[in-house]
This record gives structure tokens, sequence and C-alpha cells, in this order.
């Protein structure tokens, strides 16, 4: 069978009091980082963007993402051995983020929320917080 290609996505770490902003769609549990597929002839960093003001609302400039890691883990709903590769990008902006009609909720997590996390999510909690960023 052939290796399926990984799955290619950008989003953000918009952190506040220790707590990183995460989402949940709508009619699910799951959390998930702010972020989507990187579009063809889109930079990881306007992809990040663009989907920060799609899920939550955020206007935030490309050029002012400052590139955190990339976490590769197995893709949540995907067949065994297809990978996401995550590049997340720490977010700064005083406006207040906002469900938009892609998502369900926004909600503010620390690692003590990471069960309720794909791998990938989980994946980012334990950076943050191997980092001193959250708790």
């Amino acid at each position: 069978m052939p290796q399926l290609p990984d799955l290619l996505v950008s989003a953000i770490a918009l952190i506040r009091d220790r707590r990183v902003l995460m989402v949940t769609a709508r009619e699910r549990e799951v959390y998930y980082m702010p972020g989507g597929k990187i579009d063809p002839g889109e930079t990881a960093a306007e992809a990040a963007a663009r989907e920060a003001f799609e899920e939550v609302a955020l206007r935030l400039d490309p050029a002012s993402l400052d590139e955190l890691f990339e976490v590769r883990t197995q893709a949540h709903g995907e067949p065994d051995g297809r990978q996401v590769r995550m590049r997340v990008f720490r977010a700064e902006t005083d406006a207040s983020p906002e469900a938009s009609a892609e998502v369900g909720a926004v909600h503010w997590v620390t690692t003590a929320d990471a069960d309720r996390c794909p791998p990938a999510g989980r994946a980012v909690l334990t950076r943050l917080a191997a980092s001193g960023l959250i708790d």
C-alpha cells in the first residue's frame, strides 16, 4: 500500500495567563489548535493567520507570527501511519477570540486538558509546557 503524504498544517498558539487557546468543532468534544491545512501558494504563517481569522475572528499579520516548533505525529481521524506536520506559531493580540461558524466554542487550555486533544494537540501542550509557557 502506498504511503499517504503527510498533512501539512499550521496553527496559532495564543497564550494568556499560562493557558493556550484551543477550539472545539460543533457537536464535538475534541480540543484542537486554531489552524488548518496550508493552501497551495501560501506560506505556513499565512495559513496560520488565515485560519485564525476563519476560526476565531482574529486578524493577525503573518509577519508578526513567531514560529515556535513543528510537531509530527499520527493524524487524527486518518488511516494509521498518516502523519500530520503541524507548524505552530506564537500569536500576540489583545483582541478577544470568538467562535466562528466553523467552530463551536473557544477554550483556554492547560496540560490538564491533554486527554481531550488529538495526538498533535497533546504534543503541542507538552512542548508549550516544557518551554514554560503554559501550566
